[in-house]
């Protein structure tokens, strides 16, 4: 259960900062196609997460969580193509990759218990 609560949380911050990442390349850059794809993606997971909260059945749980997980790997993806573009340097990368790589650990886990079970 404490899992589950994690996971909420963490990736619902997550998804906070990446706002704000959003806002910053719209603001400072004017990068408009980058930012919304990496805030469609990022905030995603946390959506994914609350609605697989009350799924319908453990499959309709795992669904959902595997396409979290989908959409993590694709947030990891946009920001390691923002720091090589040079969108963003190394310590806002720095900063915010180890939550990306946090939530795909606990996103793998969650759905392989899910699978065991």
């Amino acid at each position: 259960m404490e899992d589950k609560s994690i996971l909420r949380n963490k990736s619902f911050q997550f998804a906070l900062r990446i706002i704000k990442l959003s806002k910053y390349l719209q603001e400072q850059h004017k990068e408009y196609i980058l930012s919304k794809q990496i805030l469609r993606s990022g905030t995603s997971v946390g959506a994914l997460v609350r609605e697989a909260q009350y799924a319908q059945s453990k499959a309709d749980f795992l669904h959902k969580l595997t396409i979290a997980l989908k959409e993590a790997n694709e947030t990891e993806y946009w920001l390691l193509l923002l720091f090589e573009s040079e969108y963003i340097d190394d310590k806002m990368f720095n900063s915010i990759n180890p939550d990306i790589k946090e939530l795909l650990k606990l996103l793998i886990s969650s759905t392989k218990t899910v699978k065991n079970q």
